[in-house]
């Protein structure tokens, strides 16, 4: 799933960890992660970041990952703290192509409690920014997203507010080709809904885009039939609804979508989906991933319970 270990490339350029201790100035694209002798000692993230741009010039790196930072957990400030640094180090870094927010692991700090803050500052700096991951939906704001080079936004979160998912899919960019949204649960602070998701369903913006994920969503029943009828779907390669609570309900409309069958691949992995209409789903037509079948809960009431992959 990619959120459980920390990634070795960026859009496909190898990572470097920085060590300031034992510097290598060779990277193309480097992390800064802090630890917990880190913040005994009362290290930030920012003062790291600083360190690394004195030691390497600034026009060499590609790449930034911004690991964990001090109290990830806690709204103190950090986070924004971090964003005010990479803007003004934006003079410095005029290759900045990949950037990943939030490369923090659930053992350094669960997905659902990571602080975020607003990011939208992100997009004036780096206009030859290509490639942006964020992970954590506490505190995230991203403005009204418009960029001429974006090729690639991930977002991810065990719950993501309405007005992100709603910014993202309003946004103004028209090399995007990989969107990827993790709508989560409401119990985590994801309270978007059908509504939220038309204006990209609609498909009259994102004229490049070839991957679509809504991902990791407890709504995903009744966002499936929008998406089997979308005027978007008949333009994108590869539909990835996976990580959810898909039924045989769900999961219904895509069969019945001539558009979803026309897909290079379909990802439905981690579902609630019968055997009969995984079998169904399997002669659909493009490749279809129907891994990871889930049990419903049943409490014996009346209740049932159904869990999203990514939640806290």
């Amino acid at each position: 799933m990619g959120i459980y270990e920390h990634p070795d490339t960026i859009d496909g350029i190898r990572i470097t960890a920085w060590d300031a201790e034992k510097p290598d100035l060779t990277g193309e694209a480097y992390s800064i992660a802090l630890d917990y002798d880190d913040g005994v000692r009362g290290a930030t993230w920012v003062d790291t970041f600083a360190g690394l741009l004195e030691a390497v010039p600034g026009e060499q790196i590609q790449g930034m990952v911004v690991g964990c930072w001090e109290e990830a957990y806690d709204a103190n400030g950090a986070a924004e703290a971090i964003v005010e640094a990479l803007v003004s180090a934006s003079e410095q870094l005029p290759n900045l192509r990949a950037l990943f927010f939030g490369d923090i692991t659930g053992e350094e700090c669960e997905i659902s409690w990571i602080q975020q803050t607003d990011i939208s500052p992100l997009f004036g700096a780096f206009p030859k920014l290509e490639y942006l991951r964020v992970r954590g939906g506490g505190g995230l704001a991203v403005g009204s997203i418009r960029h001429a080079s974006l090729k690639t936004l991930i977002v991810e979160a065990g719950g993501l507010p309405s007005a992100v998912v709603r910014a993202c899919c309003a946004a103004d960019l028209p090399a995007l080709e990989h969107l990827e949204i993790w709508l989560g649960t409401a119990e985590y602070g994801g309270d978007a809904t059908p509504e939220d998701v038309a204006p990209l369903l609609a498909g009259q913006g994102f004229p490049s885009l070839r991957y679509l994920g809504l991902r990791d969503s407890e709504i995903v029943d009744q966002i499936a039939p929008l998406v089997a009828s979308a005027p978007i779907v008949e333009r994108i390669q590869v539909l990835d609804l996976s990580l959810g609570t898909l039924t045989d309900a769900g999961a219904q409309a895509l069969l019945e979508s001539p558009a979803v069958a026309k897909l290079q691949k379909l990802d439905l992995h981690h579902h609630y989906c019968s055997d009969a209409m995984m079998e169904r789903l399997a002669k659909l037509g493009p490749e279809v991933d129907l891994d990871d079948q889930e049990e419903t809960d049943d409490d014996g009431d009346g209740d049932v319970w159904r869990y999203v992959a990514v939640s806290e």
